[in-house]
């Protein structure tokens, strides 16, 4: 048993976007202001309005403020949950102090629990239309059905101005992926993609490098427009609905490719990169190459997608030093620098290719990890 998101782009009608701005209007207020109510009352008298004080006063609050009334009220409660858990973090993970939310960010969203009803529910999939509080049927052309029972969903609206639905699922039964018996290990890179190491090499698409020049036109023509105007909103919803499509054409090719290994691999073995530092260099190109490459989402992908269909993923130390010892005979090499793809073992003179090496001792280490 296991949680999924099914997402749906939605098409409300001009009441229902109405009612769903001011949803966001509301849950943006509500957040605010008991975020500026806890900072004051720990500054001034060293006590924490817990998530419990503020959902009593919200029953006040809503008395002061008549058209807090109007949006579905769980959303309001939800906010509340988002600001404890920002503190939680805060405390806990040291994420840092809870920002206030801004009408000025583009991605807009509030989410809502699902309710039985007499009628089923008030959160339901009906063929071409999303059952939602308050809003109603909402149009949607996704012909894919959600499995399990349906816990909350999540409205949101992108920078471009489409509208979506997020129905998270619990409860859903995943069939399970045949047994190969064959394992794999992953050396990522900038240059390909992925090395696998049976020698298979992925290349690395580069969407973002593919669509910086239209991006960049866009963009000057965007900063040429007087702010607020329709002129500069119709060059922003541009510049938004081409950034939106590089985002889709790396989710699709990192989609693909996840299920792909994961149907044929029962062991994936990769390394445990720190993707942040490795966009701290001196170098602007290579750091954006390293945001582009999504080498984070992808290890995030395999990870539930392993759970999911019963298969094994082995994430080694960050440290090891797959790419300066020989496979072979087990030597360790000095370091190397990044341009040298092709060296020769001193020991047992094996012409190794720096990334296929790599990977065949990433799925040896990974391999050695389970077993222990």
């Amino acid at each position: 048993m296991a949680e999924k998101a099914y997402k749906y782009r939605v098409y409300p009608n001009k009441k229902q976007k109405e009612l769903i701005q001011k949803t966001f209007g509301c849950t943006r207020f509500v957040y605010n202001y008991y975020l500026s109510k806890r900072k004051e009352m720990y500054e001034n008298n060293k006590i924490t309005f817990t998530y419990n004080m503020c959902s009593k006063d919200l029953t006040q609050l809503k008395k002061k403020f008549e058209w807090l009334k109007e949006p579905d009220k769980d959303s309001l409660q939800k906010c509340l949950k988002d600001l404890d858990m920002a503190y939680q973090k805060f405390f806990k993970e040291h994420t840092g102090y809870p920002k206030f939310k801004s009408k000025k960010n583009r991605y807009q969203s509030y989410r809502t629990s699902y309710t039985k009803t007499t009628a089923g529910g008030n959160i339901m999939f009906l063929d071409k239309h999303i059952k939602l509080p308050k809003l109603g049927l909402v149009k949607t052309r996704d012909k894919q059905i959600p499995q399990g029972r349906i816990l909350n969903a999540t409205i949101l609206q992108e920078p471009n101005g489409h509208y979506y639905c997020s129905l998270c699922c619990t409860d859903i039964e995943f069939e399970q992926l045949p047994k190969t018996n064959q394992n794999i290990g992953l050396d990522l890179g900038l240059v390909d993609f992925a090395i696998l190491s049976d020698g298979t090499k992925i290349k690395n698409p580069r969407f973002y490098e593919k669509s910086e020049e239209k991006l960049a036109k866009l963009q000057r023509e965007l900063s040429r427009k007087t702010i607020g105007t329709n002129r500069w909103n119709k060059a922003r919803i541009k510049v938004a609905n081409l950034q939106k499509h590089i985002s889709n054409q790396r989710n699709d090719f990192l989609q693909k490719l996840t299920t792909e290994i994961v149907r044929i691999y029962d062991v994936i073995a990769i390394e445990d990169l720190d993707v942040k530092s490795m966009k701290k260099t001196d170098s602007t190109i290579r750091n954006k190459r390293v945001g582009d490459v999504s080498w984070s989402e992808f290890r995030r992908m395999l990870t539930y997608k392993t759970q999911w269909y019963g298969k094994k993923l082995s994430v080694i130390n960050r440290y090891y030093p797959s790419s300066q010892t020989c496979h072979y005979c087990g030597h360790r090499d000095g370091k190397k620098s990044e341009d040298i793809r092709f060296w020769i073992c001193p020991k047992c003179n094996s012409e190794l290719d720096r990334d296929i090496n790599a990977a065949i001792n990433i799925l040896n280490e990974g391999l050695r990890i389970i077993n222990v």
